[in-house]
């Protein structure tokens, strides 16, 4: 993966032929659409899109323009598969509500007393969030998304850990903020409670009993397919360039679902029958009637430059609003090299699914918004030209941006150590644990499986390269930089990195790595501080003091042979060392003097 830069650009121009396309059913030609899809394809420089409409239980049109794979010139088909992102988070809250109908849980259940792992910041948070709380992002947690997008992991248990140190931005329901982890915690909930991973209980409720044949939640299964997508996204506002794919691992119930537009249409079936598919129940249409209905305002949201488009509410794994004169649910999803939107509209037995293999791409908007017009006979909005605009605005404000930032450039500075210095582990438990290394006298930070060159910008600022497998250097620029800082001692004690741009940095503190297991086990026997006895002894791989009369003192490593007492502020033992050798003495470091003790013989 590259190291992240969140995209606000709509991107444009072209740089290759849409001529490819493949077309596998028609059953009712959209007026006019075929021609304005390609148009669509070239003004908005994307690879390649896929499209199906559905209208009651039929697909009426099924289409795919552009490439799949643009060096080979392998043409997106209906059945191409595409990561679709936060599209999944659907899928996600209906195996709560199977699960609600089943009686396993309710949604207005303490999400905490089903999911022990999952605690939050404080116990008003724990007490009060509920499951629904989690399905319609009002939990008053913002994105942190850094966390998981840097710090990925496989394992569950240990991202969901992370959400105890996050703060919260407001209180419980009192504000809409749109987090991914809540909807890993539901994922977790169902496994617990069915005893299958999030994955198989997919696979089970609904690829099956859908025959979406084409749909997997790996990322393996995924790139071996003989009809799967590559990821894109455009550079220097015209060119396509391929990038790698981007595993969401263990945050896979937020958006690891890839599917088809073909496949997608079944999905849509059920959403647009109340539930049902080939007339078999999917999911209850109880549990439809709320997860399509507002349980959250989102923000406020008055109708704009198109009177008739306004709304924005969140249901449970959908979005709300009003498209002119129409009740329209949908969810958008993206993910590196991938856009997606799934739309439907209750009240006219209508669905739309475009898939993109596009990086952050107006496209899927586009396309949903500009079929719909044709569907409900209204006068179409230039929705293709109106996205034109509003990249063509955004991009001369990023000229502007860029060069600002250039400006404030402070030249002829150096990092105020030398570069050993700033060597070692640094952690934040609210997102992970990076290194900083030294490489031939350039430092490196390893996030994860990200490996990043700091290139000095200034003072002991630096600026993040991504560096592939081949060891190639991505160019780009980044605003995640990282601020190192010293202690009073004149040591690194931490670094800051500006991961959101309208948010304060995040900070990350030196984390000293402990002895080893050999030298910690030097440290440990008998010693004698004038005639009182003390022991020093292990727990596991943590040192304990142990002095008569006293609670035993778990300490905690500072550097070198040095220890804190954890349960005493201001108190530490400092132990005299040869290397490879039994320490001979240690040092009592506290507020009234310093004590030495001697090992016994």
């Amino acid at each position: 993966m590259k190291f992240p830069i969140l995209v606000t650009a709509l991107l444009t121009a072209i740089t290759f032929s849409a001529k490819a396309q493949t077309k596998t059913s028609s059953v009712e030609q959209i007026p006019g659409i075929d021609s304005l899809l390609n148009r669509v394809l070239k003004d908005q420089n994307i690879a390649g899109f896929a499209v199906a409409v559905v209208k009651g239980d039929q697909v009426i049109y099924s289409k795919g323009f552009g490439y799949r794979d643009i060096e080979n010139k392998k043409p997106v088909t209906p059945n191409t598969l595409f990561a679709i992102g936060s599209s999944t988070k659907a899928f996600t809250s209906g195996i709560l509500g199977l699960l609600e109908k089943d009686g396993k849980l309710k949604l207005d259940d303490k999400a905490t007393s089903l999911l022990p792992q999952l605690q939050f910041y404080n116990n008003e948070m724990n007490n009060q969030v509920t499951v629904r709380d989690l399905m319609a992002h009002r939990t008053g947690l913002s994105r942190y998304d850094y966390s998981w997008l840097l710090f990925n992991t496989a394992n569950r248990d240990s991202i969901i850990s992370r959400v105890k140190y996050m703060q919260p931005t407001s209180g419980v329901r009192e504000k809409w903020f749109y987090n991914n982890f809540m909807f890993l915690a539901q994922g977790m909930i169902a496994e617990k409670l069915t005893g299958k991973t999030w994955e198989q209980n997919v696979k089970e409720k609904f690829f099956e009993p859908l025959e979406m044949t084409r749909s997997n939640t790996s990322m393996a299964s995924f790139k071996a397919d003989n009809d799967a997508s590559l990821p894109y996204m455009t550079i220097k506002d015209s060119v396509i360039k391929k990038i790698d794919y981007y595993d969401i691992n263990g945050m896979g119930p937020a958006g690891s679902i890839n599917s088809s537009v073909n496949d997608m249409a079944n999905w849509l079936k059920v959403w647009i029958s109340g539930g049902k598919f080939k007339g078999k129940e999917i999911l209850p249409q109880s549990y439809i009637k709320e997860a399509a209905s507002s349980q959250m305002v989102m923000n406020a949201s008055l109708p704009g430059k198109h009177a008739d488009v306004f709304l924005a509410n969140y249901g449970l794994g959908w979005m709300i609003g009003s498209y002119r004169g129409h009740y329209a649910v949908e969810h958008g999803g993206n993910i590196n090299g991938f856009s997606a939107n799934v739309t439907f509209y209750p009240t006219d037995g209508l669905g739309i699914v475009v898939l993109t293999n596009q990086n952050v791409s107006a496209v899927p908007d586009i396309v949903t918004q500009s079929i719909a017009d044709r569907m409900f006979k209204l006068k179409p909005i230039d929705w293709n030209g109106d996205a034109k605009k509003a990249a063509d605005a955004v991009r001369e404000s990023n000229k502007a941006e860029k060069a600002n930032e250039k400006k404030s450039l402070i030249l002829n500075t150096t990092p105020s150590h030398s570069l050993n210095a700033y060597v070692g582990s640094f952690e934040n438990p609210a997102y992970g644990l990076l290194k900083i290394v030294n490489e031939k006298n350039q430092l490196y930070a390893n996030v994860a499986e990200n490996k990043l060159l700091l290139k000095h910008l200034h003072y002991d600022v630096f600026e993040p390269k991504s560096v592939d497998k081949k060891g190639v250097v991505d160019t780009a620029e980044s605003k995640t930089l990282f601020n190192f800082a010293s202690n009073n001692a004149g040591k690194i004690s931490g670094v800051t990195l500006q991961l959101d741009p309208d948010k304060d940095p995040v900070s990350f503190s030196f984390k000293p790595e402990n002895l080893s297991a050999k030298e910690l086990q030097n440290l440990v026997g008998d010693y004698l501080l004038g005639q009182t006895p003390v022991k020093v002894y292990l727990r596991g791989d943590v040192l304990y003091v142990a002095v008569p009369g006293q609670p035993d003192y778990e300490t905690v490593f500072v550097e070198g042979s040095s220890f804190n007492l954890k349960a005493l502020k201001g108190y530490s033992v400092k132990f005299e060392v040869v290397v490879g050798k039994k320490a001979t003495s240690v040092l009592f470091l506290q507020p009234n003097g310093n004590f030495k003790a001697t090992r016994k013989n």
